[in-house]
């Protein structure tokens, strides 16, 4: 059976699903995020198979949001997260907060933050980029955009 191609869709979020929609690419994300930057530290974090870490690895690189930097003779490879890979670090904190609300056990969220600003630990919270306001689904209207393909029902 083959795989729907989320990329062609006229629909963001199936765009980012189609680059990191499977469960290992959020969380090879995170490992370079917090400083696995080599092919072993990941592994090893995560007990991914090789084969699997080469092919995730491998798409998050030809999509740009990692880059694979040499650092040794054979020549072995780090990987860093891109300006586009930063920014879905901030996605992928989004999902904390909700994972923290509503799957963390008893002893509570396995992970703190604190933010550099103010060292205080906090949470993500979205806000309207033009009022500031709090922005929550129930708080916006979904408009066709001007890459809106023309749909059937309502988006």
């Amino acid at each position: 059976m083959q795989r729907t191609n989320f990329g062609e869709m006229a629909c963001s979020i199936a765009r980012t699903l189609d680059i990191v929609g499977e469960p290992w690419s959020p969380l090879i994300l995170r490992d370079v995020w917090v400083g696995f930057t080599r092919f072993e530290q990941i592994q090893a974090d995560l007990g991914i198979s090789r084969k699997v870490l080469t092919e995730r690895l491998n798409h998050l690189v030809e999509h740009g949001v990692l880059e694979r930097k040499a650092y040794d003779q054979r020549p072995r490879y780090e990987y860093v997260l891109t300006e586009k890979g930063t920014e879905l670090i901030d996605v992928l904190m989004v999902m904390v907060g909700w994972g923290d609300k509503w799957l963390a056990g008893a002893a509570g969220p396995p992970a703190l933050y604190r933010h550099h600003a103010c060292g205080e630990i906090s949470r993500v919270d979205l806000r309207c980029a033009h009022c500031g306001e709090p922005m929550h689904a129930g708080d916006v209207d979904v408009l066709p955009g001007p890459g809106a393909a023309v749909r059937s029902v309502p988006i």
